[in-house]
């Protein structure tokens, strides 16, 4: 991953540990023993829901496919885009779902997961085209720095 020449210190900081992190995964370790699979969204965006304040249903199925809680969960929390105007609290927010102790573990490391991706999408913004608002990128380096190894 190649951060954007116009980066600052910080997000090139974040971008460079998040490859060496991303490096030392195994990513053919294969499901996660004890953590039940899902039919998910796979796409946290809320855009992508509608909601009558009793229920909230998805809208937007093209991310769709095998998942678990704590992955949709950490998708939901960590999208840039639910954290524009009012972020839920993404540490309270699986205790909705009662997690079990897998769950819980899983969830940490998807957490983790996400917020790299969402720290890669907009550090690799084209200046003159950016998909994202100013800053976004900067933003997420934060949040990253914030989240539990």
């Amino acid at each position: 991953m190649t951060a954007r020449p116009q980066a600052d210190g910080l997000v090139r900081q974040a971008v460079v540990a998040g490859s060496v992190r991303l490096a030392r995964s195994d990513p053919g370790a294969g499901a996660p023993s004890g953590v039940p699979p899902v039919f998910g969204p796979g796409d946290g965006n809320l855009a992508d829901c509608l909601g009558d304040g009793r229920r909230v249903r998805v809208v937007d199925f093209e991310d769709s496919g095998l998942s678990d809680r704590p992955f949709e969960s950490a998708e939901i929390t960590g999208h840039v885009g639910c954290r524009v105007e009012h972020p839920p609290d993404a540490a309270a927010f699986p205790d909705r779902f009662d997690p079990s102790r897998a769950e819980t573990a899983r969830l940490r490391e998807c957490r983790r997961l996400l917020a790299l991706v969402w720290l890669f999408l907009p550090a690799a913004d084209d200046p003159e085209n950016p998909g994202n608002p100013p800053g976004t990128a900067g933003r997420q380096a934060d949040r990253l720095s914030e989240l539990p190894a």
